[in-house]
């Protein structure tokens, strides 16, 4: 009789079919990516079918002409034979002090004008002072650690009923998980883009202009606060070469005054 844990346990996957799945997320033929890579299309083909074992050197090759995320680069070594090659810290590692330090210094001087640093679940990591107005009114829920910034400001009991145009902000966001999703196959952010999208939106929205449902850059976000109304651009800045898993996966999202009025309201608020 066969055992209930042992008749659960899916086959484990081969680093070849690791690679043919990243490929194929990434629209690529295997002529395509033996030419990009400088190998064979017949050990390209082997290796994904399982035919030849490729070397460590020849994983990360394949896995930076796919750009596959650093974390996914640790499970095709481990899935090869060998061990991750990428550290995982927190932020408050000894190891990434150094990292720690810059942003600590982007966030407080991107004052007064506020500043989120995000995990790649879009989870808030650290932020600077000027973002305590922006959650006033927000449930008690949504400011549990870890608040995810998707989810406080598209929640009906969030910010979302103080953006004016929440119509063209959601479908921008929105649209920005999609395509987190498709470069990253997280179904962490899947599940959240499932949630967030069923959420409820007042027929009052406007509809999202032709284009911005495909992300289109620089749609600000017009926000009613009780200093008046902030017009604000967001900015994304995230770390050139890393080589740790939780720095490659961290971004930083700056809010920036689209007219003189917001600015000088934002300096006051701070004040």
């Amino acid at each position: 009789m066969t055992t209930g844990s042992a008749a659960a346990s899916p086959a484990r996957r081969t680093v070849g079919d690791h690679l043919r799945d990243w490929r194929q997320r990434r629209r690529l033929s295997q002529m395509d990516l033996a030419l990009d890579a400088e190998v064979s299309t017949r050990h390209l083909s082997f290796v994904e079918t399982g035919r030849a074992a490729p070397s460590r050197e020849m994983i990360l090759k394949l896995a930076e002409r796919l750009d596959i995320p650093l974390r996914d680069r640790n499970v095709l070594l481990v899935a090869g034979g060998f061990a991750p090659v990428f550290p995982e810290r927190q932020l408050d590692d000894p190891g990434v002090a150094a990292a720690r330090r810059a942003v600590d210094l982007v966030l407080a001087g991107h004052e007064p004008y506020p500043a989120v640093a995000l995990d790649r679940h879009w989870s808030i990591v650290a932020h600077n002072r000027a973002i305590g107005p922006f959650l006033e009114g927000c449930a008690p829920e949504l400011l549990e650690a870890p608040i995810n910034m998707v989810r406080l400001s598209l929640h009906p009991r969030g910010i979302a009923p103080r953006i004016v145009n929440l119509g063209e902000v959601r479908a921008h966001v929105l649209a920005r998980l999609r395509r987190q999703i498709e470069l990253t196959a997280d179904p962490v952010l899947a599940a959240l883009l499932a949630e967030v999208s069923a959420w409820p939106v007042p027929f009052s929205q406007p509809h999202p202009k032709k284009g911005q449902e495909a992300g289109e850059l620089f749609i600000p976000v017009k926000l009613q606060t009780a200093a008046g109304l902030l017009t604000l651009i967001t900015t994304t800045t995230v770390f050139g070469t890393p080589v740790d898993v939780t720095l490659a996966e961290l971004a930083i999202e700056t809010f920036l005054p689209a007219d003189a009025e917001t600015a000088e309201r934002l300096r006051a608020m701070a004040g």
